[in-house]
This record gives structure tokens, sequence and C-alpha cells, in this order.
């Protein structure tokens, strides 16, 4: 495992989430808001850095990916670039398919101090891009000293190993962020195994904070329509299996090709016992 630090990223003092101001002196004891824009794109403040998750905010519309399906967007992003503020950190969890990584969200990337990803995304986006192995971590200069640490978490995108599902359907990563005085924050992204959900457990759980990829997006030419992401029981399992006390759903909207949306995941985790613990991020 390789330990480095960024230094010199330059921060905000505060978060502005919809109105809703945290002074950074807080930010570490505080709960910490989640914007949710719709799709996989979450922004939040986390130790005085501001992390983004897979930013999409590209218009309706169909996007091909190059030897695989047609991805139809159908509805906007609650918001745009425009109103992120300054970004820190983007925190991607692969940069091949337009439902993680959009042409304005690459157009962002060239703005953000450093990008986190997969090896392979890593060497395909540039110089501010960092590549990541499972359990790899990486150490972030907070504003106010000390350091975040995160840490690269296995997923793999589709039901099966990943020598099974990786030649179609491409590389994968989650993060899980820590640090002296604040919650650990599990990031899933598009993952389809509870079996990795169990080794993250091991060494991380409980987690405070979970945002859960879901949706259930499936395609009928690979792996016979089986969801290459959770499906609404899959993400409640998997947050049981982190212990998480906190649950942002994401990537289950805006998508004509995720198959399961609000109701199911709120059926999932009411059926779980898990209802009181869904944060929407989308009240701030």
């Amino acid at each position: 495992m390789r330990d480095a630090t960024y230094r010199g990223i330059t921060v905000c003092d505060n978060l502005s989430v919809r109105g809703l101001i945290v002074p950074a002196s807080a930010a570490a004891t505080a709960p910490f808001p989640i914007r949710v824009f719709g799709g996989p794109t979450a922004l939040f403040e986390y130790g005085g850095l501001r992390f983004l998750t897979d930013p999409t905010f590209d218009a309706p519309g169909d996007y091909q990916v190059p030897n695989g399906p047609l991805l139809t967007k159908t509805t906007p992003s609650e918001g745009d670039p425009a109103d992120l503020g300054r970004v820190d950190v983007v925190l991607l969890s692969h940069d091949e398919h337009a439902d993680n990584l959009d042409d304005s969200g690459r157009a962002l990337l060239a703005d953000v101090p450093l990008t986190l990803t997969t090896t392979g995304g890593g060497q395909r986006l540039g110089d501010k891009a960092r590549g990541l192995a499972d359990w790899e971590s990486i150490e972030l200069d907070r504003p106010a000293g000390g350091t975040v640490t995160v840490t690269a978490v296995p997923a793999i995108h589709g039901p099966g190993s990943r020598e099974e599902v990786e030649p179609f359907a491409g590389q994968v990563v989650g993060f899980v962020l820590t640090g002296d005085g604040l919650p650990t924050v599990y990031v899933s992204g598009d993952n389809a195994s509870l079996e990795l959900v169990r080794e993250i457990a091991d060494r991380f759980a409980p987690v405070d904070t979970a945002i859960m990829f879901a949706g259930a997006p499936s395609f009928a030419i690979l792996f016979d329509g089986k969801p290459i992401v959770f499906d609404s029981t899959q993400a409640a399992k998997a947050s049981r299996i982190v212990d998480a006390r906190r649950v942002v759903p994401v990537h289950y909207d805006s998508w004509a090709h995720f198959t399961e949306g609000r109701q199911h995941l709120e059926a999932a985790f009411t059926n779980a016992g898990l209802a009181d613990r869904l944060d929407w991020g989308r009240d701030h």
C-alpha cells in the first residue's frame, strides 16, 4: 500500500448547500450535509475539504458507450457545475460510462485539484487524476490541520467475478473516508457485490454515512439482464452489513436503464427496518 500526502489544496472556509452554511470549525463534529444532484452526483464537505462524487450534469439525451449499450438520460440534474462552488476532490467510481462521468463532468475535472479513481482511469484522465488500487490509501491535508485518509475499496460492476465482469462493464472502485475526530464515510461506487461489502465491513464497520449507489441498472445484452449495480434490496443489505447509521442513496434516477427508483428503495429499507436511516440529500 502506498501512502501520499497532497499539500497545497486550496479549500473554502465554509460549505454552502442550498442556503445552509456550516462553518469549517464545526464540520468535524456536526452531522454534515450532503447535496444530491441526481444520478450518482453528490457534494459534501468532510474535514474542511469539499468532495464531489461522479460528476454528471449533461442535458437529457442519448449517450453511446463505445462498443456497448446506448444510455438515455431522462431527467436533468438538480443543478449545474456553477452551483458547486469550489470542489477540492472528485471521488470517481469510473470514467468509462456517461452516467458516471459525462462531458460536463470531464470539463469540470480540469478545474479540480485532484480526482481519485480506478487505476485505469488514473492513466486516462491526466495529471490531476490519481488511480488507486484496492485498499490503497492517500492522505489529504485538512485546512485546519490534520489529514483526511481516503482508502480505495473494491467494487465489481456486475454479477460475477472481476474476470467475468470487467471485460464488459469495466473497472470500478469505491472509497472510505476517515480521519481523527471525523465520521467514517463509505462511497460504494457502481458495485454489485455484497461479498466485497463484507470485506469492507471487516475493516471499517460501523460507518457513519454510506453513499450507496443503487438503481438496479440492467441491459438485456449484459449478464442475462441481471443488475450491474445493487438493486434496492441489495442496497439495504449492504447498508446493514456496514452498519451504516445514515444512508444517502444515489444512482437510482435520471437514466432509463435504472430499473428501480426511490419508491423501491423506500420499500426495501422499510422491509429491512432501516427506513429511519435514509437521507435523500435533497432537503438542504
